[in-house]
Order: C-alpha cells, then sequence, then structure tokens
C-alpha cells in the first residue's frame, strides 16, 4: 500500500488535526514534528505519536528524505518561510490558513511550488463542513437565481481568548484578524458565489481590547484577575489590554466582486456568543444560515417557475471530526492530492485571492475607507 510519511511544523493547538493524517494501517502516517517549544514537542508524542522525530529546528525535520510531505501550522507571519523551505526541500506541503500574511508572501510560495513541481494546498476546512457544502449546491441549483448580494455577520465570541491573549494581538504576526479569521469567511464568499472580490473598502478599529498593560503581564500574574472580565487562567495567557496589541477588533467590509456581485463582511471579537450568519440574494430568492440550530432557510420569490410554491428548510445531520466533521475530510483530500493527483476542494490561488482581499480591507481601514483595487495577478516577476 502506498503511504504518505507526513511532517508537521508547529506543535500548537492546531497541530491536532494530525491525528487524522497518523493511520499506520492507512495511507499517512506521522513520522515527523518541529517546535521551538520542547513542552509542546512531549504533547505532541504523547498525543499523535510517541515513536515521532521531534526537533526544535524546523531545518531539521526537513532534511529527513524519508518525508513525503510536510504540515505548516505554525504561527502565520512563520508560514511563507516555513512553506517555501518545505517545498524547496522537495515535500508536498499542506498549508493552515491564512497561506501567508502579505500577497507577495503568497506569491513567493505559490511561485516556488509552481517551480519545484510540488504539490501545495491550503487548509480551507470550512469548503469541507456540511453547512457551507450544502449552501453551495443550494446555490449551483439556481433556485435563487442570478446571485446579486451577499450579507455575511461574523460574531467571534472567543475572540478575546483566541486572538488577544497570545501572538495574534500584533499586526507583526497577523497583519489584521481579517487575514487569521476573516480569511475563511472571505473564501466561502468567493466559492459560493464562484466569483473573486475586485475592490474593497473598509472601516473597523481597536475599542475593546489593548490598553496600557505591559506586554510582559501574564493572566495569572496579574492583580486584576479576579475582576477582569477576559482573565485567562491556562494556555493563552498574555494580558489582552497590553501595550502591544494593534490589531482591530472589530471590522466591516464591502466588496464588489466580479460579475456586479456586491457582499458584506462584519466581523466583532468582543460580543458575547459565536456564529457565523451568511445571506445570500439571488433574483428568485434567498437563502440564510443559522449555525446555532444546524439549518439553513431558502425563501422563493414569484419566478413564474414551480420553485416560487414553496420555501425550504435543509437541517443539518450530525457529524464527527473537527470543525464539524471537516478536519478529516481536508486531511483525506491531501493524501489523495499527493498520492493520486486528485484536485481537492481547495486551490493556491483561492489561498491568496482571501489574503488578498484581508490586506486590501485592512490597508482601506488605516487610510479611512479608501477604495483598494485587488488584482489577481502576481506580484512575483521572475515566474
Amino acid at each position: 500500500m502506498k503511504k504518505v510519511r507526513m511532517g508537521i511544523i508547529g506543535a500548537g493547538l492546531r497541530s491536532g488535526i494530525a491525528k487524522h493524517w497518523h493511520d499506520p494501517n492507512g495511507e499517512s502516517v506521522v513520522v515527523g514534528v518541529a517546535d521551538i517549544s520542547e513542552e509542546r514537542l512531549e504533547k505532541f508524542k504523547e498525543n499523535i505519536n510517541p515513536d515521532v522525530f521531534a526537533t526544535t529546528d524546523y531545518r531539521e525535520l526537513l532534511k529527513l528524505e524519508d518525508i513525503d510531505a510536510v504540515a505548516i501550522t505554525s504561527p502565520d507571519h512563520l508560514h511563507e518561510e516555513h512553506a517555501i523551505a518545505a517545498l524547496e526541500a522537495g515535500k508536498h506541503v499542506y498549508c493552515e490558513k491564512p497561506l501567508a500574511i502579505t500577497v507577495e508572501g503568497c506569491d513567493r510560495i505559490i511561485e516556488t511550488a509552481e517551480r519545484t513541481g510540488k504539490h501545495l494546498m491550503v487548509g480551507f476546512n470550512m469548503r469541507y463542513m456540511n453547512m457551507y457544502q450544502t449552501m453551495k449546491g443550494i446555490i449551483d441549483s439556481g433556485v435563487l437565481g442570478d446571485l446579486k448580494a451577499v450579507w455575511v455577520r461574523h460574531f467571534v465570541g472567543y475572540g478575546g481568548y483566541f486572538y488577544y491573549h497570545d501572538w495574534h494581538g500584533n499586526s507583526k504576526n497577523t497583519t489584521s484578524l481579517l487575514l487569521q479569521k476573516g480569511s475563511h469567511d472571505i473564501d466561502v464568499i468567493h466559492w459560493l458565489t464562484g466569483q473573486y472580490t475586485k475592490k474593497v473598502t473598509a472601516f473597523g478599529s481597536l475599542d475593546y481590547y489593548g490598553g496600557d498593560k505591559p506586554n510582559s503581564l501574564t493572566c495569572p500574574e496579574c492583580d486584576l484577575k479576579d475582576t477582569c472580565p477576559d482573565y485567562s487562567p491556562h494556555t493563552l495567557i498574555e494580558c489582552a489590554f497590553r501595550e502591544e496589541i494593534d490589531v482591530e477588533d472589530n471590522n466591516m467590509v464591502l466588496m464588489e466582486l466580479e460579475g456586479g456581485i456586491k457582499a458584506s463582511y462584519l466581523q466583532c471579537h468582543f460580543t458575547p456568543d459565536y456564529q457565523r450568519n451568511y445571506v445570500f440574494i439571488g433574483t428568485k430568492g434567498r437563502m440564510e444560515n443559522s449555525e446555532l440550530d444546524g439549518k439553513i432557510y431558502v425563501k422563493t420569490r414569484k419566478s413564474n417557475s414551480w420553485q416560487e410554491n414553496s420555501d425550504v428548510v435543509y437541517e443539518m445531520k450530525k457529524t464527527t471530526g473537527g470543525h464539524g466533521g471537516a478536519d478529516p475530510k481536508i486531511c483525506r483530500d491531501f493524501i489523495n492530492l499527493v498520492l493520486y493527483n486528485k484536485q481537492p476542494l481547495t486551490s493556491p490561488s483561492a489561498g491568496r485571492m482571501s489574503v488578498a482581499v484581508g490586506c486590501a480591507a485592512t490597508e482601506s481601514i488605516r487610510a479611512g475607507g479608501k477604495v483598494i483595487d485587488i488584482s489577481q495577478e502576481s506580484t512575483v516577476t521572475n515566474i
């Protein structure tokens, strides 16, 4: 049996996806891991494979000739360095989103994959969730007619914990959370409409997190931990109100897509609830999802066709596996790409365009709402 031997760069929280690749009796096995933290390496060995090769220098991992492919689950600002090094070392690459934190970084990664002839896959797991695959099917069926408007609201109920208690809160590591968090939603908008964004304007600000606390302050040692609403006692413990935090905690983005489709994306990190609400409006109807209820609602208008006779409610079936059952599916797709050249639901160009929109929207925000045009042409001149 053919078997893909996997290495993992980055043993943090997202590295848990490796459990879906470690299947000694199947077609993939995890044989190596790299991380700068000895503690995280030990936890990875406990959770995934006790016999895995572990190193604090990712370059040592890439020297192993028996590793066929590498998954990049390191912090965002390291994706470019790690992905390019892995491709240059002759490894196929699975890279968590965002592909990079600049458009130029994305283009350099893609150029390297094309030049080395190695596979490159971006980890857009929302494309593999039942909810969004069903919405894609509904749109493609034509029941909504020609799409004209898209409204997306993202209530990031755990935004403080996941994005302001660690490295995510500094723009040098992320550019903005329109890449780290928003790249999922921007990609789904592109995927479901079948169109890329041409221009954006955006507004946003840092209204809740950040402040004047020392950058070295951690929650367990803070005098205000008994009264602080964002006290975090374990894992992610840096103060969410420290001085270095400079990424917006709420954003509003307006997008003009190819084909004249207009889309809006709204994101807030200090809301008490967690859900994504998608609305698609076409010339024949409207579709809206409820993540909390696990349902999709389709409402139709007069169209002189049988479809105007009824509204439809789709109820999502229960699934197992991380991210609503998406993680095992996306891991399987990567193995199929490497072994059988079967193209996955995602693409490097899609990864690049979600970053392009996030970067352009961030530029617009920091320029007072300036309209920014977005190009699909590569910034790399030596292709």
